[in-house]
């Protein structure tokens, strides 16, 4: 490995899917490990496979079918997540084991308040378990790495030796966690420093940062890892996971880009493809990324004071240290409208970096079409929103076939909702409420029959103008599904889903955002099909 390129470890879809309400489903987990790979991430963290029988078999699809390449093209490590447990790292084996390049990530805590009250462990027995289960995994696999939970708050002189029996029981990459997030930059560089330093063996090793947000310091901590000689930092798209979430992988990659000057450091990532991931993973976990997110933020790029303005109209330079176009960002027009025919769209679709087959092609020309006929200028935007609408529905089990809505000061907001039901009939509903939106999802919810709250609404406009189309992101939570498994045991728990709209009428947009959430959530009961039970997972990092 050069020693100049960090590589970048991405665990959304393990550490990042422990956001609550963050669940995805196996096809979703698919689809944003294929963008991962796209954008060139080096290791991708796929799960924790001794969560559940389904997050297994999610990491293994993702092992067949993103840890391989048909053409000889690179592909990305697959790793998955283990205890220093056998039981725990077979399973992580299994998983990925059909990958080119597969890894076992296993853990365990070092610190002296998680050795107590958690694992009832004293140092000898941590040690003994980290030898016996660090060489068990090396037996199974060439690549293994080893995370000493905690080590934030580790004792320094333990965490060497813990550190150094990884080592010698055969791991080639050591994480290190802030898992807590509770140092400050000086002492996480200090505390790198220190391991690097005194470690023996280290030479043989990649040392990796993996650091928690709570505080608000993940991204200054891994960087402050990687400046005192760290070669692989853990993050995830938007900084979801735990509590106040992880390193965000587009801050840490655009750091490095942006100042290349000052951290002669460099990542394999394409950032034109950071805006789109972000939204990619937002749209599938219902998770909004607040307007003024470093990078991929609605006002990262914008310019409202009078004096920021006169300075970018005169020169970029004086307000913007990227250019928007760097992380994917685009302000061109397009060129089309409603006499533009499907080739058009499709050559436009390539050049912002979507393939779609031609009957998602063909679906989204007849919405392009219908979008057409009420707008006067297509945006780039638009068509991202449409395409957005078109792939972020997964689960098809009722279908929007009609609204309408009446409300104002005069009467009582009401809402008619007509859906194509799993049955084949069509199903009419119409409800009072105390919106038209509030009336659209009580005419839902009355079709569907089960019952949810909603905990998350979000919508803004995408584009500009009274015609703009506008996007809506739900999040609704039920008590009313089976036990999830943890690690350890069988919890009840609410289970959380989250759903995307677009449309340039807003309660339609809503309309679908809901349905969306109401379809996986309906999809998790096995009803309509195989379960994919969410899984609460065991924290590492």
């Amino acid at each position: 490995m050069e020693s100049n390129i960090v590589r970048i470890f991405d665990t959304t879809l393990r550490d990042g899917e422990q956001s609550p309400g963050a669940t995805m489903t196996a096809a979703e987990k698919l689809e944003v490990a294929r963008a991962l790979a796209r954008m060139g991430v080096d290791i991708i963290e796929a799960g924790f496979p001794a969560a559940s029988p389904d997050d297994l078999e999610a990491v293994r699809r993702i092992a067949l079918e993103i840890g391989n390449s048909e053409d000889g093209s690179p592909v990305p490590v697959i790793c998955g997540l283990a205890r220093t447990i056998e039981g725990d790292i077979d399973k992580a084996w299994e998983a990925v084991k059909g990958a080119a390049h597969p890894r076992i990530h296993t853990f365990i805590a070092t610190s002296d308040i998680h050795m107590q009250y958690k694992l009832k462990m004293d140092r000898e027995q941590v040690l003994d378990q980290i030898a016996r289960m660090v060489a068990h995994a090396r037996e199974l696999c060439a690549d293994v790495e080893f995370s000493p939970e905690d080590a934030g708050r580790s004792d320094p002189e333990f965490l060497y030796q813990a550190l150094e029996v990884a080592i010698e029981a055969g791991a080639t990459t050591l994480n290190i966690p802030d898992t807590v997030g509770y140092t400050m930059p000086d002492e996480f560089g200090a505390l790198i420093a220190g391991i690097i330093k005194n470690t023996k063996g280290i030479e043989k090793c990649v040392v990796s940062v993996h650091c928690h947000n709570d505080l608000g310091l993940a991204t200054a901590n891994t960087l402050a890892g990687i400046r005192a000689g760290a070669r692989q930092a853990e993050v995830t798209i938007n900084g979801i996971g735990e509590r106040a979430g992880n390193t965000a992988l587009e801050e840490v990659v655009m750091a490095l880009h942006a100042r290349r000057q000052v951290m002669d450091l460099g990542t394999n990532i394409d950032t034109t493809q950071l805006t789109r991931l972000s939204k990619l993973v937002s749209n599938y976990t219902g998770m909004s990324v607040q307007p003024n997110k470093a990078i991929v933020g609605a006002n990262a790029f914008a310019h409202e004071a009078g004096i920021h303005q006169d300075g970018v109209l005169k020169n970029t330079l004086t307000y913007e240290i990227m250019k928007p176009e760097t992380v994917g960002l685009s302000a061109s027009k397009l060129v089309l409208g409603k006499h533009s025919g499907r080739h058009a769209l499709k050559e436009r679709l390539i050049s912002l970096g979507y393939t779609l087959d031609e009957e998602s092609l063909n679906k989204l020309f007849d919405r392009f079409k219908t979008l057409a006929d009420k707008k006067k200028t297509i945006t780039d935007a638009d068509i991202e929103a449409l395409i957005s609408d078109e792939i972020y529905q997964n689960e098809v089990i009722f279908t929007l076939e009609g609204l309408q809505v009446a409300c104002g000061t005069m009467g009582l907001p009401t809402a008619t909702v007509r859906l194509a039901g799993p049955d084949g009939e069509t199903h009419i509903h119409a409800a009072i409420g105390t919106g038209p939106v509030d009336a659209t999802f009580k005419a839902i919810d009355a079709i569907v029959q089960m019952d949810s709250t909603l905990v998350d609404f979000v919508i803004h406009a995408i584009t500009e103008g009274i015609d703009a189309l506008g996007e809506v992101t739900v999040r609704i939570a039920t008590k009313d599904l089976p036990a999830v498994m943890t690690a350890q045991k069988e919890i009840e728990r609410p289970c959380t889903f989250g759903g995307y709209g677009a449309d340039t009428d807003i309660i339609v947009a809503s309309a679908k955002a809901y349905l969306s959430a109401i379809n996986k959530m309906l999809a998790s009961t096995g009803k309509y099909g195989p379960v994919e039970t969410p899984a609460v997972q065991a924290v590492a990092g």
